[in-house]
């Protein structure tokens, strides 16, 4: 059973940065690609980004591509979302989730962290 549990949430001003991580335990993090969602108040969850197992790959959704990168470092079994030029239309709790290494992309996801806060201000 791996358990994640993600942190780096907050309040920022639009155009600011954050660094999400989503550290992992019960579990070799190597094993798992890895991915990050996002659920804004009201609306369905969305995928934002993923990352292959042994980082080589990775996936954006295109409406975060070039301002949103997902990183890996597997010793630390630590997953990070570096998020840049921020916008009110961030604003949502993020969620890191684990899936089979070997589905790449990810087909679906196995476990779920508890979820971050992530509020932009205008």
């Amino acid at each position: 059973q791996v358990t994640l549990v993600e942190s780096g949430g907050g309040l920022v001003q639009e155009g600011g940065s954050l660094r999400l991580s989503c550290a992992a335990s019960g579990g070799t993090l190597s094993n798992y690609a890895m991915g990050w969602f996002r659920q804004a108040p009201g609306k369905e969850r969305e995928f934002v980004a993923a990352i292959s197992g042994g980082g080589g790959g990775r996936n954006y959704a295109d409406s975060l591509k070039g301002r949103f990168i997902i990183s890996r470092d597997n010793a630390k079994n630590t997953v990070y979302l570096q998020m840049n030029s921020l916008k009110p239309d961030d604003t949502a709790v993020y969620y890191c989730a684990a899936g089979p290494r070997t589905n790449w992309p990810p087909q679906g996801y196995d476990y779920w962290g508890q979820g971050t806060q992530v509020t932009v201000s205008s």
